[in-house]
């Protein structure tokens, strides 16, 4: 399992896809939503808000909405 590249948390496919759509799609090195948000200065509610805004419109970096299970509140 693929784990935080800053805090050694497992990932998700949302931590890494919003890793590569923030940051770079070609690292294989990700970071958790929460060290990705914390990086941008933004909350994780935003980061969360980000990432669903991307799925409406289609970004393959997600999967489709309620088609996953998130750790989005933790």
């Amino acid at each position: 399992m693929t784990t935080c590249k800053q805090c050694g948390r497992p990932l998700t496919v949302y931590d890494i896809g919003f890793f590569k759509k923030m940051v770079c799609r070609g690292t294989a090195d990700c970071a958790c939503i929460a060290c990705t948000a914390a990086h941008f200065q933004i909350s994780e509610a935003e980061a969360w808000a980000i990432i669903r805004r991307y799925q409406r419109l289609g970004c393959t970096l997600f999967p489709p909405e309620g088609a996953a299970k998130t750790n989005e509140g933790e």
